[in-house]
């Protein structure tokens, strides 16, 4: 197994952004030796308990994380934008 481990990858629950189940997508890891493959799906943890079922099928590790998304005028993102 390789020590590769892909750590950006939306699945069919980022809306207009990635087309592929996490079946689909854990399948294709293991197929190419990948140790884990992370689901950071926008703004939604919401297919993570299908992920975690694809993972542990494909003996994958599952990693799961949502990038926040902050309001256009917010205190934090102005912040941000300013550094």
């Amino acid at each position: 197994m390789s020590a590769y481990a892909e750590l950006h990858c939306l699945s069919n629950f980022s809306f207009q952004r990635g087309a592929s189940s996490a079946t689909e997508l854990f399948a294709r890891a293991a197929r190419l030796g990948y140790r884990a493959l992370a689901i950071t799906d926008e703004c939604s943890l919401a297919g993570i308990v299908r992920a975690w079922q694809a993972a542990r099928e494909h003996q994958v590790q599952p990693v799961s994380y949502t990038p926040p998304t902050l309001p256009q005028n917010s205190a934090v993102k102005n912040t941000i934008d300013r550094v």
